[in-house]
């Protein structure tokens, strides 16, 4: 390995932005105590024009704004070893390339789940109480009037779809609540239903019972359009479907036709596609959508998590070459 002292060799290629709400002061600190920060903090365009700067470089610290490892980059990095990139999916950068080159890859994505779950668990609570129904109509009404009644957070049912990572954390956090929760995953087992204490069933039972729907299946080519209007029309009265996986994970013209003909139904939808919504959608005017502008990962402060991550996965590379949150190619092909 190329050093300098005892240290290796490392630079920051990220977006500016990124890298200052990324890596704050303290993990800056951190990182360059541990690693010879060998040029200022490059952007992928920078880079592009200086690679020289990659000659020497072991260690890549990134997030958003990260340059494609592709054969020209690579070539120019004939130390390079491993990325730490404090975001979540790599899959704008990582190529064929990076891979049959055995890069190691560690990401922040367990970081970013934390508060996609905790808005997730926000949009269940709160659509239990159907909070967006309410909320419409006193706006509308300019007054407080008489409700249907509503499910509420007691005997009630939730379906989470998929046990990712996000899928798991919104799990643990519901066992605080009096609440059933059904999952479908048809990936999970008997195990991990005891360990979260959730009920297994498949896709069309978890959507008749559940009171609230929140999806965090991964966008793959076997997921695009995995949620059909059918499945959303089989929906309980007063039922709610939560959106902050990817957007074509649902068949967004069959929803919009349910949604139009079922007002009873509440959608909270972080993620469209495409993203934002063409100007002429009907997911901007209908009255129970709530549409948020991809906001339940990582914002300001909250980006501050991942690099701490990454600091906790440089430690431990540089005790034992072991990273927690390491990224296969195997694995990169099945997340979002």
């Amino acid at each position: 390995m190329v050093t300098s002292g005892n240290k290796p060799n490392g630079i920051y290629i990220i977006g500016n932005e990124s890298y200052e709400i990324i890596y704050g002061p303290e993990e800056r600190a951190e990182i360059a105590a541990l690693v010879n920060i060998i040029h200022p903090q490059q952007t992928s365009q920078s880079i592009r024009e200086n690679l020289e700067m990659l000659h020497d470089c072991e260690m890549i610290f990134s997030g958003w704004g990260m340059a494609k490892l592709d054969e020209e980059l690579l070539a120019a990095a004939p130390n390079l070893k491993v990325v730490f990139y404090g975001a979540g999916s790599i899959k704008g950068f990582v190529t064929e390339a990076s891979w049959a080159r055995g890069i190691r890859i560690t990401s922040s994505y367990a970081a970013n789940a934390v508060p996609v779950a905790e808005y997730t668990l926000s949009q269940i609570i709160f659509c239990l109480k159907h909070g967006w129904h309410r909320a419409n109509e006193v706006r509308r009404d300019k007054a407080f009037l008489a409700h249907d009644p509503v499910p509420g957070s007691f005997g009630t049912t939730v379906g989470i779809v998929s046990l990712g990572m996000i899928g798991r954390i919104v799990c643990a956090m519901l066992r605080a609540f009096d609440v059933k929760v059904l999952v479908y995953d048809p990936f999970a087992t008997e195990v991990d239903a005891e360990k979260l204490n959730v009920e297994l069933t498949s896709l069309e039972d978890l959507f008749a019972r559940s009171d609230v729907v929140s999806l965090h299946t991964p966008w793959l080519k076997e997921t695009e359009g995995m949620i059909t209007g059918k499945l959303l029309s089989s929906m309980k009265r007063g039922a709610s479907f939560i959106n902050t996986s990817r957007g074509a994970v649902v068949n967004e013209f069959e929803m919009i036709e349910v949604l139009a003909l079922r007002p009873d139904m509440q959608a909270v939808l972080d993620v469209t596609w495409p993203e934002p919504p063409a100007a002429d959608s009907p997911l901007y005017t209908l009255p129970n959508v709530a549409l948020t502008p991809h906001i339940a990962g990582s914002q300001d402060l909250e980006c501050r998590r991942m690099g701490r991550y990454i600091v906790q996965e440089l430690r431990q590379f540089l005790n034992n070459g072991m990273l927690s949150w390491e990224i296969s190619q195997e694995k990169s092909a099945s997340m979002a």
